[in-house]
């Protein structure tokens, strides 16, 4: 099966908001600085998730 970069970078991307939102919603409350925080991660990985190749198969 052949996942694309950009479904992969999407995925990625939306993990790491999600895990930054949780994290920063703890204290019931969400600042600009908490909002920053959010959009770096996903555009963190969104950059290293495109940027890195899939390992080649074997013998291709």
């Amino acid at each position: 099966m052949r996942i694309s970069s950009t479904a992969k970078a999407t995925v990625s991307g939306l993990a790491a908001g999600a895990a930054a939102a949780v994290t920063a919603l703890q204290d019931g409350a969400l600042d600009t600085g908490d909002g920053v925080t959010i959009v770096l991660a996903i555009l963190a990985a969104y950059g290293i998730t495109w940027a890195v190749p899939n390992r080649p198969k074997p013998g291709a």
